[in-house]
């Protein structure tokens, strides 16, 4: 097998025995260094041209990159990307210029420089701040990469209560991180908080808040084309016929100004509910369990 498929097939970066242990040998990987396929990075350290520069890091490291790190390797939802590289190590190099994981795996590494995803989640949820590890978790099983089930099994130490905490909340449903944020903003402020309700003659929302306010959440990618515009906008008018009064929040509000939305959210719910549930107008909770 040639040394750069080899390399492709692991993330773009390895040592060289493990090249040589995958069916290359020596004469090919000196002929893919000479052809430009492979670079040589140091002694030992073999990896594609162009590889990605975090996975680059973690090899030199002789580390895998993991939590926050490797958020973005698995597509999770994220916050924001961390100050430091977080790096699962097992070989006592110094942590000085990282974040260093030294939790037995779970699981066998995606390859030799990328951790598992469940032991991704697991470093998560015992090093970031709650809301940061819950949006990587929510996605993880919204996406049925993860079952709750099995965080909880690996969190059963005496230091693991906020991590279980964190698991607790993750919920079926939520189409983004902006909505995770929004359903914890909500629910530690003591409002009754369903998500992803169908109404007949409205259809299905993202927020009903005490039973009659409906909340929408816009994203960065919102929708502007046109029609879901006009769409979407149809919807919040049948929504007030209905005596339904609606909200939209979009991400700076969710994510920098949540006071803001909680003070608009308490005003509307100050003034209670104008005439709902009407005659003939029965409402129905998606199930998403």
């Amino acid at each position: 097998m040639e040394p750069a498929e080899i390399l492709k097939s692991a993330g773009g970066v390895l040592l060289r025995r493990d090249v040589i242990a995958a069916g290359a040998t020596d004469t090919d990987i000196r002929r893919a260094i000479r052809s430009g396929h492979v670079v040589r990075l140091e002694r030992g350290l073999l990896a594609l041209p162009g590889a990605d520069a975090e996975l680059v890091a973690a090899g030199l490291a002789r580390s895998l990159l993991t939590c926050a790190s490797a958020a973005s390797q698995y597509g999770l939802w994220q916050l924001q990307p961390p100050p430091r590289p977080h790096y699962w190590q097992s070989n006592g190099r110094s942590a000085a210029r990282c974040v260093s994981h030294r939790l037995p795996l779970t699981q066998q590494a995606h390859h030799r420089t990328l951790a598992a995803l469940p032991d991704v989640l697991l470093h998560a949820l015992l090093c970031l701040p709650e809301l940061e590890s819950l949006v990587m978790v929510e996605c993880a099983y919204n996406r049925g990469d993860i079952e709750p089930s099995f965080l909880f099994r690996h969190l059963n130490g005496n230091r693991s209560g906020k991590a279980r905490n964190v698991v607790s909340q993750v919920e079926r449903g939520a189409d983004s991180l902006l909505e995770t944020l929004a359903r914890v903003l909500f629910r530690e402020a003591g409002i009754a908080t369903e998500t992803q309700v169908w109404i007949d003659g409205i259809g299905r929302v993202d927020f009903l808040l005490e039973g009659f306010l409906i909340v929408e959440i816009d994203g960065i990618a919102f929708h502007l084309e046109p029609r879901q515009f006009k769409k979407d906008r149809r919807r919040d008018n049948q929504a007030v016929r209905h005596g339904l009064p609606v909200l939209r929040f979009f991400y700076d509000d969710v994510v920098y100004a949540p006071d803001s939305v909680l003070a608009q959210v308490r005003e509307v719910l100050a003034r209670g509910s104008l005439r709902w549930p009407l005659p003939n107008q029965p409402r129905f909770r998606l199930d998403w369990a």
